[in-house]
């Protein structure tokens, strides 16, 4: 080929992009019982960690802009997982907080990092080697948050 840079087995861009959708479709077996979706999750993990937050700061927490998360937002509301309201110093601010029922989501799905980590150590090497690929990711998610964000 004339040009090796244009080969997909030459794009480091096309084993993330891979890697991220393989890695989406695993969660959904242990996702679709709780009849939510992988974005949905990480959103509940946000609130889990920390309940009462700015769509602006769970937004940011998921590298996500404030249009892409307000209708997944109401979309969560809806299925009586959140509630929004507004913020005490700023009615513009919307403050997002776990319902009864999203809090009670926490414990139906603590056992699903566990279940997707054995389901795929089963099929890839140790999980020291997976846990060294930590650093080199978050480097290189900084590094393309920069780049998107000049």
């Amino acid at each position: 080929m004339e040009y090796e840079q244009l080969k997909l087995e030459n794009q480091l861009c096309f084993r993330l992009y891979a890697a991220a959708r393989l890695t989406i479709g695993a969660y959904h077996p242990y996702l679709a019982p709780l009849r939510i979706t992988y974005p949905q999750y990480l959103v509940l993990l946000v609130l889990w960690e920390k309940d009462r937050l700015p769509v602006n700061d769970i937004a940011r927490r998921l590298m996500l802009e404030t249009n892409t998360v307000t209708p997944l937002l109401q979309r969560m509301e809806k299925a009586g997982l959140i509630k929004r309201s507004n913020g005490r110093s700023d009615a513009r601010q919307r403050i997002v907080s776990l319902t009864s029922k999203g809090m009670g989501m926490r414990e139906q799905a603590k056992h699903i990092p566990g279940c997707l980590s054995a389901d795929i150590l089963k099929h890839t090497g140790p999980m020291e080697e997976l846990t060294r690929m930590v650093p080199a990711l978050d480097r290189l998610i900084a590094g393309l948050w920069e780049t998107n964000n000049i």
